[in-house]
């Protein structure tokens, strides 16, 4: 199967094949500049764009296609989530995903990001968000609803039958102690709004992922019954046990991440080693799992430690 195939392969939670390699990818690779030697497309800024022309913007289109395309082959990677320079519309980003297709073909599985949902506050917007929840639960109501009307319409607009298999929804809800709402309060502001956006893709052909840190388990279940095809990231370090975690939902949704981030920044080699193994050991049985880290590959971290974790992958995640 090429790699786009391996996703669709876990998403849809078919048998493992003997011999098969479980996927592999990461929501972000920031490590571009250590690995090609060139910037990450989020971390650009063009604030000329509106001035150059049609030929100059095309050459930086095909330049973040390539870079995109040359980390996943590398690194071997089964899916591109593409993330656009700072500031980029839709209209560019689309761009952007059909020249990823073009180049490549359907070797993989290509993903952007759409999440309306009240994501974690920061801390100058909490206080007023609590106040909102008390004050005027309609109008926090009324607002998720236009929110995901509009990311819908933007899903249709811009990115169907452009080669865009799936979205990202990655509106984080949890601190490592628990989420930022009691289970009641998420199930009256988010959950009603997550499940729409849910069936809105499902039915336009598309395959939802949703991503959120931190420990889920109080609303695991309230986010598993909206039907996204696979959850990320099964964050260890809040808590989360993807042994349990595929105990429980296994048969329901596939499972992406809970190699631990955080060791490959503050752990031994053994510590990594041993978190990899874990993950694909309680995440492989029966198929339905996509190995990765459970955040990102970010900034500061050491890329011969992500590589560490994937020689892990390349010799403990191949189905017997």
């Amino acid at each position: 199967m090429t790699p786009r195939e391996q996703v669709i392969h876990a998403l849809e939670r078919r048998p493992p094949i003997p011999g098969q390699r479980v996927p592999h990818f990461e929501l972000v690779f920031f490590l571009t500049m250590e690995l090609v030697g060139k910037v990450h497309p989020q971390q650009r800024c063009y604030p000329q764009w509106a001035q150059a022309t049609e030929k100059e913007r095309e050459l930086h289109r095909q330049d973040i296609a390539d870079l995109y395309i040359e980390c996943a082959r590398r690194l071997e990677h089964s899916a591109i989530f593409v993330h656009p320079p700072s500031g980029w519309p839709d209209e560019e980003l689309a761009a952007l995903v059909r020249r990823i297709r073009d180049k490549s073909g359907n070797e993989f599985f290509l993903m952007v990001y759409c999440d309306p949902t009240f994501a974690l506050p920061s801390g100058g917007t909490l206080t007023d968000f609590c106040y909102r929840m008390s004050d005027d639960p309609d109008g926090l109501k009324a607002e998720a609803s236009r929110a995901t009307d509009d990311a819908i319409r933007r899903l249709e607009r811009h990115f169907m039958n452009i080669g865009v298999d799936g979205i990202g929804a990655c509106s984080d809800y949890c601190f490592n102690t628990g989420p930022f709402l009691s289970p009641d309060q998420f199930s009256e502001f988010v959950t009603p709004y997550l499940a729409r956006l849910v069936q809105a893709c499902r039915d336009m052909g598309l395959y939802v992922i949703k991503h959120t840190d931190g420990n889920i388990m109080p609303i695991v279940d309230q986010i598993v019954a909206t039907r996204p095809h696979a959850l990320h990231s099964l964050d260890p370090q809040g808590g989360v046990d993807i042994a349990e975690i595929k105990r429980r939902y296994g048969g329901e949704i596939t499972l992406m991440g809970n190699a631990n981030c955080g060791l490959l920044d503050t752990g031994t080699e053994e510590e990594c080693i041993a978190s990899a193994e874990y993950a694909l050991r309680h995440g492989m049985p029966g198929g339905g799992y996509i190995f990765s880290t459970s955040n990102c590959i970010y900034t500061g971290m050491r890329l011969e430690r992500y590589e560490l974790i994937l020689d892990v992958w390349r010799s403990k995640g191949i189905y017997a």
